[in-house]
């Protein structure tokens, strides 16, 4: 996820591209970069690390020009470089891009570009953009822009400035934000609207396979087939702070509402076209040598972890190895048996968690095979496992991980599928159906959110509870422990998860009256079983919250309260299942008047043991 910001009309265009850049940087901060045409010629500044790198660059001699592009950078092809850093340009250097989304099929583009005698600069596959631009250039840019667009396979929002054609600037969105700022002999574009807001409050939200084109005096917008779209003026009556969520009362809620977006975003390009494979090109254990893995390690901390515990689970039961889960702060220090034979698994959404990437050395040292899941390109995990697969979450703000825990299951699918296909362990029917259901999860999860208000009304009966237990069997007590974590960490609610099973050893005797046990039960194969706790624990006068799969409605006859996900393959329930609990965790936290991004005592990045 980046942040992308134009200009046109007649006051200084870079110090407008920097200052909408700088509210952009949450979207994106190891690079940045702007492009300005001046002087008949597209001058370019852009620098790795954060944005204040950049500015000082830029003091020096602040380019005099009334029109540009700017961009804030999370990397993900490629990793953060001067070289790999946006705007890119074309090999005449008359056509220049800033790009957010990721251009799936941009490996055979550039290799057929190549061929064409075109020259890259970097690693990125935004840079193919501008070279098709060249390549299909008919001395109208929104033609060419709809051509290229014909080549082109992936998500995007991005903005393109033609030496050509400098009075105007020509921006197309598909499923990545992107926003036209409209002025008075100016107008505007942002992927998010804090960077308009000093400006204008009127605006165009673009929609997905739109075009728009901005000139000092107007803004038309087309779809792709070249004709007009009518736009309803949207006005903004948000504060800028509260803009920067999206009109979201706290990043940790936007970026729930994100996580339709950033589960599609981590599949994009690792499914077959065709949907009967998974093709994870980051992988490049030698396919002879997948039989060889005779045992699994999966290590992370704290929400990874719980991540991990899905991923034991999909990979033991798709592709037959053995697994072991492991807390990263104790996997050292307990000298692992390890060897060649072995794939550690290491799971951080920041990369530089300190206990993982110890486990990551300890796995290295002792000649395992390491394969990190990240969300952060070309941090210290990402630099030294032996294979890499990225989450496209994009930038996650709150501390309490969502997005970053959802698409971390989304990899362990994805991880356990490609293992299981490549040993053979798992019909092609059976593949295809979960695979079916992978990408059906995007709009299930969008379902769970529009759907939420009754979680709202639960809160306002419960707020003030003492304690919570959260159980689940099978895969939905590895959910029951997320759950658990989210409610205590932003509410301070004291909370435990305990499989189900285990209730009658002693967990018992913590079950009186108004105690609240939120019980997982999506799994039908053992739905009858918890059934039976459920029984338990209402025997002892607890109340009892259930989330269940829909078609499993028997549940409300014993539960007090039920909150239904939509009907899946029983091996993706996770998915479903934790959105109510985020929810709930986060109204929670609200209700108690927690500071629910910055809970206490807690950060982000762990970075120190």
């Amino acid at each position: 996820m980046c942040g992308i910001v134009g200009y046109i009309g007649g006051r200084q265009a870079a110090s407008i591209l920097l200052d909408g850049l700088q509210k952009l940087e949450y979207r994106g901060y190891d690079s940045a970069g702007i492009a300005v045409i001046q002087d008949n010629a597209i001058e370019l500044q852009k620098k790795a690390g954060k944005l204040a790198i950049l500015r000082e660059q830029m003091s020096v001699s602040m380019p005099t020009a009334t029109v540009g592009i700017g961009h804030t950078r999370w990397a993900t092809h490629g990793r953060p470089s001067d070289a790999n850093s946006h705007p890119h340009l074309d090999c005449s250097g008359r056509f220049t891009v800033v790009h957010n989304g990721i251009i799936e099929n941009y490996l055979p583009l550039r290799e057929w570009l190549i061929t064409r005698g075109h020259v890259f600069r970097s690693e990125t596959d935004t840079e193919v953009l501008p070279h098709l631009i060249e390549e299909f250039y008919t001395g109208n840019l929104v033609e060419t822009m709809q051509q290229v667009l014909k080549q082109v396979t992936g998500s995007y929002a991005m903005v393109v400035l033609a030496l050509d054609e400098p009075s105007r600037l020509v921006a197309i969105r598909n499923d990545s934000p992107l926003v036209v700022g409209l002025g008075d002999g100016e107008n505007f574009l942002a992927s998010d609207l804090p960077a308009l807001l000093a400006y204008t409050r009127r605006t165009y939200i673009l929609e997905d396979g739109e075009i728009a084109v901005l000139t000092r005096e107007q803004v038309q917008v087309f779809d792709q087939a070249g004709q007009p779209v009518a736009k309803q003026v949207f006005t903004v009556n948000w504060e800028a702070k509260q803009a920067e969520k999206d009109g979201y009362a706290h990043f940790m809620l936007k970026e729930i509402h994100e996580q339709p977006r950033a589960i599609k975003d981590t599949l994009s390009g690792r499914i077959a076209a065709d949907g009967g494979s998974i093709t994870l090109h980051e992988i490049n254990i030698p396919e002879a040598q997948l039989p060889d893995i005779n045992k699994i390690f999966i290590t992370a901390c704290g929400t990874a972890y719980h991540a991990g515990l899905v991923g034991k689970h999909i990979i033991e039961s798709l592709a037959r190895i053995p697994v072991e889960v492991d807390i990263a702060s104790e996997f050292r220090y307990r000298n692992p048996l390890l060897d060649r034979h072995s794939l550690v698994i290491v799971v951080s959404q920041s990369g530089e968690t300190a206990d993982t990437l110890a486990a990551l050395r300890e796995a290295r040292r002792k000649g395992a095979r390491v394969l990190a899941v990240t969300n952060v390109v070309d941090s210290s995990v990402a630099r030294e496992a032996d294979d890499v697969l990225y989450t496209w979450a994009g930038p996650e703000i709150a501390v309490a991980s969502t997005k970053a825990y959802t698409t971390q299951l989304v990899a362990m699918y994805l991880i356990g599928l490609y293992l299981a296909q490549g040993r053979g362990t798992i019909k092609p029917e059976e593949l295809k159906g979960i695979i079916t259901g992978l990408r059906e999860l995007p709009d299930k999860v969008n379902a769970i959110l529009k759907d939420s208000h009754g979680i709202e009304a639960f809160v306002r009966q419960y707020r003030d509870c003492a304690d919570v237990f959260f159980i689940g069997r099978g895969l939905d007590y590895a959910v029951a422990m997320e759950g658990s974590l989210k409610l205590k960490e932003i509410s301070y609610i004291h909370a435990e998860a305990y499989a189900a099973g285990e209730l009658k050893h002693g967990t018992l005797a913590l079950i009186v009256q108004d105690v609240l046990v939120i019980a997982l039960n999506t799994q039908v194969t053992l739905f009858d079983k918890m059934l039976s706790n459920i029984k338990e624990v209402k025997a002892r006068d607890a109340t009892v919250l259930a989330v269940a799969m829909r078609g499993l409605e028997e549940v409300a006859k014993e539960a007090d309260h039920v909150m239904y996900v939509p009907d899946t393959h029983q091996v993706l329930a996770p998915v479903l299942a934790v959105i109510p609990l985020q929810l709930l965790a986060y109204h929670m936290a609200v209700a108690r008047g927690c500071d629910v991004d910055q809970p206490r005592n807690l950060a982000k990045s762990v970075t120190v043991e």
